[in-house]
């Protein structure tokens, strides 16, 4: 949390603002939003006030704000997050189908892995995962599939910091840590048992772009029973190099011999061919 606006731009301080926000704080008022924030109340309240004008929070009956669908909007233009769920969806809801737990998808956010879906079954195990939620790296199977992956400045930051324990199970030294890490890259996944609660196993997998580097894990939270874990990391497996393919296929330079044409839109809405064929020449009210 900011402790002073001192010296920040504008876009800074509406930055400290919207981190204001929480899973477990959704609606906030004014004076809430600038203890939070770390900015004064009449800063908060000039912020707070444009922002509402732009669609970016939305006051409530009672007075508190929330974060705006306007955000919503904006993200889903991205290829980015919003982009790669859209594409991942029809794999992960195919896993879900057969494992009827919770089929994840998670992106690496800073020392954390960010949860763009979660898939749940009613009475499946318990499972601490939010979409939109973050865990630490070390801590789920998501983040070490991530952390094994990702640069090595990163992996240092994660290792020479203090590890967070969720369990007797979760990873609590860095050496320990590293050869996990090691032996997930060699494997192509990960089975962290217990980690964060003892009767769940997290099992991942990465998904690789357009490019080769590893952009998501995808993941499975199951029983940490007996049960011989082959099976799910072959499922999770074929959904990844499935959604690899359609990555390529969407976001591929159109000079690409391997791209198809019209791909982007057709992977982001799984639409028929006549709707792609309309949809890129399609007037609209928002063009301007």
């Amino acid at each position: 949390m900011a402790k002073s606006s001192a010296g920040r731009s504008s876009l800074s301080r509406i930055m400290q603002i919207f981190a204001a926000f929480d899973i477990d704080a959704v609606f906030l008022s004014i004076s809430q939003l600038s203890t939070r924030s770390g900015l004064p109340l009449a800063t908060t309240h000039r912020l707070v006030a444009e922002m509402e004008e732009f669609g970016l929070l939305e006051r409530q009956p009672d007075k508190t704000y929330r974060l705006g669908v306007r955000l919503w909007e904006i993200a889903c233009r991205t290829p980015g997050a919003l982009g790669l769920r859209e594409i991942a969806m029809p794999h992960l809801q195919a896993v879900q189908a057969r494992i009827r737990q919770h089929t994840q998808l998670g992106i690496l956010q800073g020392r954390e892995v960010l949860f763009l879906e979660r898939l749940s079954a009613r009475e499946a195990v318990v499972n601490v995962t939010l979409v939109g939620g973050r865990l630490p790296l070390h801590a789920s199977s998501s983040g070490l599939v991530l952390l094994a992956h990702a640069e090595p400045q990163v992996q240092e930051e994660v290792l020479s910091s203090g590890l967070f324990r969720y369990t007797p199970g979760t990873i609590q030294d860095p050496d320990a840590l590293r050869a996990v890490l090691q032996q997930t890259r060699q494997d192509g996944f990960v089975c962290a048992s217990g980690y964060i609660h003892p009767d769940a196993r997290g099992i991942a997998v990465p998904v690789s772009g357009v490019n080769g580097v590893v952009v998501a894990a995808i993941s499975v939270v199951v029983p940490n029973d007996d049960a011989v874990t082959t099976p799910f990391v072959h499922l999770l497996k074929s959904a990844s190099q499935a959604i690899s393919r359609d990555l390529h296929t969407a976001y591929a330079p159109a000079n690409d011999p391997l791209a198809t044409p019209g791909g982007r839109y057709r992977m982001l809405v799984n639409s028929s061919m006549d709707s792609m064929q309309y949809l890129p020449s399609a007037p609209r009210a928002d063009r301007r």
